[in-house]
């Protein structure tokens, strides 16, 4: 038997129950209640000790697997996030892309309407000049019809004056 005044470092696990299985059994074959609630105490001991280690682990476990869950959140956090920033970006270009385009279209529109405004208005010059030549040649052919005409008057004058030289 141990001493009561000493506290009894057990064993625990398989050897520790066993220990006080036989504490146990050597108590009630000798009659030592004593001995045999010692037994009982050690046996219960290693048990409430191996129940420890198994909640212990379980509580590690639990833990492991909610830093694993809590890592897994913050990654698919991370994760959105990445892929929030990279579509704001691809926004972000293709608004440039569509900024530049229609300044591009603007700028070809721009050079269209010039290219057609410069053939307009080189159009209207020759139109001009066109109309200009044929007004030429027509007060050209009008005083060329107005001597004509002017020559012809004195020429029947002058066949007029030669038959009637009295009439003048």
């Amino acid at each position: 038997m141990t001493n009561p005044e000493i506290p009894e470092r057990t064993r625990g696990g398989l050897a520790g129950k066993l220990a006080g299985r036989v504490k146990q059994a050597a108590g009630s074959v000798l009659g030592n209640a004593d001995l045999a609630r010692e037994g009982r105490l050690q046996e219960a001991q290693v048990g409430a000790e191996a129940d420890a280690a198994v909640a212990t682990e379980r509580a590690r476990q639990a833990e492991a697997e909610a830093n694993l869950e809590a890592e897994r959140t913050e990654n698919e956090i991370e994760r959105e996030r990445l892929e929030n920033e990279m579509a704001a970006r691809e926004r972000g270009e293709q608004i440039e892309r569509d900024r530049r385009e229609a300044e591009n279209a603007a700028h070809a529109a721009a050079q269209r309407d010039k290219a057609e405004a410069t053939a307009e208005e080189v159009l209207h010059e020759r139109s001009a000049d066109i109309a200009e030549r044929a007004a030429e040649e027509e007060r050209v052919a009008a005083a060329q019809e107005a001597a004509r005409l002017e020559q012809e008057a004195r020429a029947a004058e002058a066949a007029a004056d030669a038959i009637d030289p009295e009439e003048r």
